[in-house]
């Protein structure tokens, strides 16, 4: 009996490392869950076409792809701000809609009042990946911080469309 319990709790344990993907942590989730507000629930993070994570709505049993999130330093590699790359948490709903944007790090010197400000990140709730995504146009510039304002809006619109043209069709279905 001892070898049993003993066997159905490692088995329970490794259950969720069998196809090779880790359960999410407590800390991430949190983080899918500020960036797609309306899922219900995350997928662990899925490496083919392209890096992302999958956002579900509906109850267990029952659900549907909502959207999909993604780092836009796994995305977008090369895009630099003025001290390094700036890792962002993008949510894009089926329609190409942003869901929101979470900044996660960064090293800009002018972070503290540029990329690190709420309202950066508000600005982009709801805006079509369609949209230009030209500072001082549809994205608000902030003097001394051009460099970074520019880099990170062009992660976050390059790597949104790639996830569309990867994993959304034009009528706002999933491939």
């Amino acid at each position: 009996m001892w070898k049993l319990c003993c066997a159905l709790l490692i088995a329970m344990v490794m259950l969720p490392f069998a196809g090779g993907q880790a359960p999410l942590d407590r800390a991430l989730e949190a983080q899918l869950k500020r960036v797609f507000p309306a899922a219900t629930a995350f997928s662990p993070k899925q490496t083919s076409p392209l890096p992302h994570y999958i956002a579900y709505s509906g109850n267990p049993g029952s659900q549907t792809v909502a959207g999909y999130l993604f780092w836009t330093t796994e995305l977008e590699p090369l895009e630099r701000g003025y001290d390094g790359p700036i890792k962002i948490l993008v949510g894009v709903d089926k329609n190409a809609m942003l869901t929101g944007i979470l900044v996660t790090e960064h090293h800009e010197p002018y972070g503290y009042f540029s990329v690190d400000l709420p309202e950066f990140a508000q600005q982009f709730r709801g805006k079509d990946i369609r949209d230009p995504f030209k500072v001082g146009a549809d994205v608000a510039a902030v003097s001394r911080a051009s460099i970074s304002i520019n880099s990170s809006s062009r992660a976050i619109r390059n790597g949104s469309r790639r996830i569309a043209r990867s994993l959304l069709t034009p009528g706002g279905t999933v491939k």
